[in-house]
């Protein structure tokens, strides 16, 4: 393993989010994780933030009732346009509101609506069932788009790690089963690919946030036996799609100290090669979800600037 080179200021940020986040995640430690990286009270995560939130339920994969919340700006009506969005954990822990503090700020600071989904958890619910849930979201939200108040014709796709993961998987269903047609794809440091070939997937271990055991940790837990083999479909783990095209337009960042740079980058090259408008930012010194446990940090607030950046341009043209 070669030493990272984390940023001093992102290095010290360490030793506080290792109290939270273990860098090496095996699957005993499952249990531990969903208790410390689930979202804290609802009252102190939205504190100072002029927003609403409704609690609903949906119809998941094969009619299950999941849960969902829509963050609205305090005061204003009519329809707006939304971020679909899917929370991170490796696909096997956290909730609807967990890494989700930044894009609750863009919520007033953009004007924009923010949807976020209770999707079902791996192990117990291996795919196609978190994929197929988080689809079933965009399904009903453009077919509801009316009585929620929702743009239909501006709804992102957003996730971080596992959740952008599952962004790229709704995505690439909607092109194939002619679903509801995103306007674009946020996808920070995505989770996308389980065969683990890059050089960065083995680059790290015991250090940052998700090492190489963790990643084999979550994909495990998903995909079970088949992981790595020929019959992992390419919904599970976009990096395996043939056939990129018709996508829309992509947001990819990620850091230089983290396992999924490399497929993150290769990921952005593949969909500029399909025609898919892509922007792509390589945080340097940055390690994985740097910006959810260090937001204070120089490197963070920047990686926060671009993607505000981006999500306004994508919603608000």
């Amino acid at each position: 393993m070669r030493h990272p080179r984390i940023d001093p200021e992102l290095r010290a940020a360490l030793t506080i989010v290792g109290g939270v986040f273990p860098p090496t995640i095996t699957p005993e430690l499952i249990p531990f994780m969903r208790r410390s990286y689930a979202s804290g009270p609802r009252d102190e995560l939205l504190a100072g933030l002029p927003v609403t939130v409704d609690d609903i339920e949906f119809p998941g994969y094969e009619g299950a009732r999941l849960s969902a919340s829509i963050v609205s700006p305090e005061g204003t009506g009519g329809s707006l346009p939304a971020l679909l969005a899917f929370h991170s954990g490796g696909m096997m822990f956290g909730d609807r509101f967990s890494g989700m503090d930044v894009a609750l700020t863009l919520v007033a600071e953009l004007g924009v609506r923010l949807v976020t989904v209770e999707y079902r958890l791996a192990p117990a619910h291996p795919h196609p069932y978190p994929v197929e849930d988080c689809y079933s979201a965009l399904a009903w939200l453009a077919e509801s788009s009316a009585a929620l108040q929702i743009d239909p014709d501006r709804i992102l796709l957003a996730g971080a790690s596992a959740g952008a993961g599952l962004a790229a998987g709704v995505a690439l269903l909607a092109r194939d089963r002619g679903g509801p047609q995103a306007c674009g794809m946020l996808l920070d440091y995505p989770m996308l690919d389980d065969r683990g070939v890059t050089a960065s997937t083995s680059e790290f271990d015991g250090i940052g946030v998700w090492d190489r055991v963790s990643n084999e940790t979550g994909w495990r837990a998903l995909l079970g036996e088949s992981v790595g083999s020929d019959d992992v479909s390419e919904y599970a783990a976009p990096a395996r799609a043939t056939d990129l095209s018709g996508l829309p337009s992509a947001f990819i960042d990620v850091g230089t100290e983290e396992i999924f740079r490399d497929e993150s980058v290769e990921f952005a090259a593949r969909l500029w090669h399909a025609g898919v408008p892509t922007e792509l930012h390589v945080w340097p010194g940055a390690f994985h979800a740097c910006d959810i446990f260090a937001p204070h940090t120089t490197i963070a607030r920047a990686m926060i600037r671009a993607r505000t950046d981006w999500v306004r341009r994508t919603l608000l043209p």
